[in-house]
């Protein structure tokens, strides 16, 4: 795939998708979040990528946020769709099926951190700022970040970061959950690839239905979630992974799943 906004690559079974606007801090505008929704439509499509690694170019932002220059022009029926385009973009990475691992290599502001947090995994540099500053434009996030973040660290902290609306530093993301883990910069994508060779060692069928039992879940009563559960826990029961998983364990040696 070739992009004028993204970079590309694979490694065994990892894509690893880099915004690459540098110059623009990797600020997301209309022809960016276009070829984010053309890469992971294409990526989640390719049964032999089992793992996306999600970063920015460059040593100083993830994505610093949305293009104000398009911002400010929008009319109420333009911005109403505008939020909606990111809305779905961002659906369809959180629904991707596949663990996305955000690798946040500096600022992750309004839609940066929008984005960061639909991903599965959010990984950070020590160096890395998140933080929801739309308020201080006159808007507010319009990319789920009001109620992805509230469901990450909870009604009051969401509140206190959507309407403060200063950054956080990447230790303190880590101390509210925002984050999975707080790596030295230099070993982000290392520990991304770790984290991803953890996952893939796993049977794909079962991870995908374990993201779907837990983002699906967080909308649903208990008792819905639980039965969503047990039904994803008959499927898993009836692929050829599941046969491999406990044959391997019961006779003591590594399962070779195959994904079906």
């Amino acid at each position: 795939m070739s992009y004028e906004t993204l970079l590309v690559e694979r490694s065994g079974a990892v894509a690893r998708v880099t915004i690459n606007r540098p110059e623009k801090l990797n600020a997301l505008n209309g022809k960016l979040l276009g070829e984010l929704e053309d890469c992971f439509r294409a990526v989640g499509d390719e049964s032999e990528v089992r793992v996306v690694i999600l970063t920015g170019a460059g040593e100083k932002s993830f994505v610093a946020g949305a293009d104000i220059s398009e911002l400010s022009v929008l009319s109420p029926l333009e911005a109403r769709e505008f939020a909606r385009r990111g809305q779905r973009v961002f659906g369809l990475i959180e629904d991707l099926g596949k663990p996305v691992i955000a690798a946040v290599n500096g600022y992750a502001l309004g839609g940066g951190c929008e984005l960061a947090m639909a991903c599965s995994l959010r990984v950070a540099a020590e160096n890395a700022r998140f933080g929801l500053p739309e308020v201080k434009l006159g808007v507010i996030p319009g990319y789920g970040g009001t109620q992805r973040l509230a469901r990450l660290i909870g009604k009051g902290r969401a509140i206190e970061i959507t309407t403060i609306a200063e950054p956080i530093s990447a230790q303190e993301a880590y101390r509210l959950g925002l984050v999975n883990q707080v790596v030295p910069a230099k070993d982000l994508i290392t520990v991304c690839e770790a984290l991803a060779g953890k996952i893939m060692a796993n049977a794909p069928l079962a991870v995908k239905f374990a993201l779907e039992a837990v983002n699906h879940g967080m909308e649903m009563t208990l008792e819905e979630g639980l039965f969503l559960e047990a039904n994803l826990f008959g499927l898993c029961c009836a692929t050829e992974d599941m046969r491999e998983g406990t044959r391997a364990f019961l006779e003591k040696r590594p399962p070779k799943f195959t994904g079906k």
